[in-house]
């Protein structure tokens, strides 16, 4: 498909952490945008937020994402989408808690896309690295993943213990069995057209999104996920010993996640392609050392018997493919540490 460069983008879950991001950066690329969220008052701080835009920014309410039809009409004159919405749940105790939203969201967003395929372009989901990751047993070599992976561990684990099956292992699936119904669906669906379908899919698959908010947080209680672990472990300083200078695992900042959304819409050959949209790989402790050069505030951790050479990865993800095809560059430790904490001293939430 041609690059897009212009015309009327949905983004789904617009309210979210990535998704304000993405907002910003296709406003400020005169794309117009229709956010899609669940109720009217979730959308009344996207317009205020984005209020020197005027009518390129449109809000419409979808309360139930898993409905037939449910994006039919955002859909509709749309030159593309952007799929972020989706279930965050880690503690169900029925996998389909979690399971059946993730994969019926997904689905009925695609049916709208081809319901509207005069429009649309292309399609872009975020997935995640739970669909890619096999998690690693004990023992096993530490080992750098790829697109070409897929988490199978998580999906048998269900299938086998049902709610039995560990919370994490529950969420993985989640997030595989959603992709991998996105990519059967456009193959399905393009056999049926002959081979054409008019738009095509790019999959996005970050690992842990950390950096500073966009989206509503009027109080420190009021926001959670990872950007919440990155506040209790920096800036709380609530993490010792190995899950300080340890344990290591690979990262990416919010807004490159959302900067790798436009990229995929302005990258002709993104399309049908899947992305690891990865910054590089962390221990908690390289957060803490960059955050306590830009505040005083800042628990020291463990900077004195920290060692660099003993940091332990047993999993961490290539984004070679990013690099290449989108072009993307992505931010350091240092730079998302310093944007974080200043984001937080202004909203004074540092201690």
């Amino acid at each position: 498909m041609p690059a897009i460069t212009s015309g009327r983008v949905l983004v789904t879950g617009a309210n979210g952490y990535v998704a304000v991001w993405a907002l910003k950066y296709l406003l400020e690329r005169s794309f117009t945008v229709r956010g899609a969220v669940r109720s009217e008052s979730k959308g009344v701080y996207l317009k205020e937020l984005f209020k020197e835009h005027g009518d390129k920014l449109e809000i419409i309410v979808i309360a139930d994402i898993t409905k037939t039809g449910a994006f039919d009409a955002a859909a509709k004159d749309a030159d593309a989408i952007l799929h972020i919405a989706s279930p965050v749940i880690l503690d169900a105790d029925d996998p389909n808690d979690v399971i059946v939203p993730a994969v019926l969201g997904t689905s009925r967003l695609l049916g709208s896309a081809l319901e509207n395929r005069a429009t649309v372009k292309r399609v872009v989901i975020t997935s995640s690295v739970a669909a890619i990751v096999t998690p690693p047993a004990p023992g096993d070599a530490p080992r750098v993943y790829s697109e070409e992976d897929w988490n199978e561990v998580s999906v048998k684990e269900v299938e086998t213990k049902g709610r039995a099956a560990a919370p994490m292992h529950k969420y993985r699936a989640s997030k595989v069995l959603a992709e991998r119904s996105a990519w059967e669906f456009v193959e399905r669906e393009k056999s049926k057209l002959g081979g054409e379908l008019g738009w095509d899919l790019v999959v996005l698959n970050p690992p842990f999104v950390y950096g500073p908010l966009l989206h509503e947080a009027p109080t420190l209680d009021a926001f959670s996920g990872t950007v919440r672990h990155w506040y209790d472990h920096v800036v709380k300083g609530d993490l010792s010993g190995d899950a300080l200078v340890k344990d290591g695992y690979d990262w990416v900042d919010v807004r490159d996640v959302a900067h790798a959304e436009v990229l995929s819409l302005l990258t002709p050959n993104a399309g049908g392609e899947r992305f690891i949209i990865r910054g590089g790989p962390y221990v908690w402790q390289k957060f803490v050392n960059a955050a306590r050069r830009y505040s005083d505030k800042i628990p020291s951790g463990e900077v004195e018997t920290y060692d660099p050479k003993k940091e332990v990865y047993p999993i961490s993800y290539s984004n070679e493919k990013s690099q290449r095809i989108l072009g993307i560059k992505y931010r350091t430790i240092e730079e998302t540490a310093k944007d974080s904490i200043a984001d937080f001293e202004a909203r004074g939430w540092l201690p």
